[in-house]
This record gives C-alpha cells, sequence and structure tokens, in this order.
C-alpha cells in the first residue's frame, strides 16, 4: 500500500493570540498547498482516502487537497499533534489495504517516517513524502519519495 505524508501548509500569524490548536493556514499557506494540490493531479497521485489532523491548518490543507482530486476526507483525532507508529498501526487497521495520505503535523510525520523507513528526513510544510509499505501490521516501508512544495512547484 501506498501512504502519503502530507504537512500542513503555512500557517504562522505574527500576532497569533489564539491557542496554537486553533492557527488556519495563511494567504500563502492556502496559495501553496493549491499549488501542491494542483501538482499532485498532475502527478495523478491517487490515495483512495485522505485523513487529516482535525486542526485547521491541517485540516484546510486536507480539504483543498481532496476537493483538487476529488477524493474523500475525514478527520481523525489520531492525526493531531501526539501521531506517532502506534496510531498509524491503528489507522492502517481501520482502513486496511487501502492507499491513503495523511494531513498533519511535524515533528510527528518525520519521526514516523524514520521509524517506518530507518531513514532520516524532515518534512518542510507543504511538503509531501510517500512511503510504500508491504505488510502494515509489521509496520515497515520504504521511502520512495521526499518532496518539498519548491520541487512540486516545478511541475
Amino acid at each position: 500500500m501506498k501512504l502519503f505524508f502530507l504537512r500542513h501548509g503555512q500557517a504562522n500569524w505574527e500576532q497569533w493570540d489564539h491557542p496554537d490548536d486553533e492557527r488556519p493556514l495563511t494567504k500563502k499557506g492556502r496559495k501553496e498547498v493549491e499549488m501542491v494540490a494542483g501538482a499532485l493531479k498532475e502527478l495523478k497521485v491517487r490515495p483512495e482516502e485522505i485523513l487529516s489532523s482535525p486542526l485547521p491548518r491541517a485540516y484546510e490543507t486536507a480539504q483543498i487537497v481532496s476537493e483538487k482530486l476529488d477524493i474523500e476526507c475525514i478527520t481523525s483525532p489520531l492525526l493531531a499533534p501526539g501521531f506517532g507508529l502506534h496510531s498509524l498501526r491503528q489507522l492502517l487497521t481501520e482502513h486496511s489495504d487501502r492507499d491513503l495520505m495523511f494531513v498533519g503535523h511535524e515533528p510527528d510525520f518525520s519521526l514516523a517516517i524514520a521509524q517506518l523507513t530507518g531513514g532520516a528526513v524532515k518534512m518542510a510544510k507543504a511538503g509531501l513524502a510517500r512511503v510504500d509499505v508491504e505488510n502494515a501490521s509489521e509496520l515497515r516501508g520504504q521511502l520512495v519519495w521526499l518532496m518539498p512544495p519548491k520541487v512540486l512547484k516545478e511541475i
């Protein structure tokens, strides 16, 4: 199965005075995610489902991609900050044998990808990684690619 990890777009607000969990995407973040979604469509990336953290910045990111690719988007508290292999195992059990896109946060995604593949990565905002997993119960995979939005912009 193919697992796509998409980090949410930019959500850094200079004078944000609300809880961090409520931060939405910035205008630049939305524009960048729209560009990434367009690149995904061009590359014919077609996960069967998109699963998103419930935090606004991730959910907005997932919605943009969901609309562009015409794929259902579901929120899952398992993708909120604190996501790890235990959460991943549970999601893979709930959505077995499906190609999935996860939309969430750092450093969780980089750590999970490192644990899955043995390779150290750092996910950029609006960056995308693909990990292929043959046996979901073993939680071992191969990093097929890691693309920052700068690369996706060229597509």
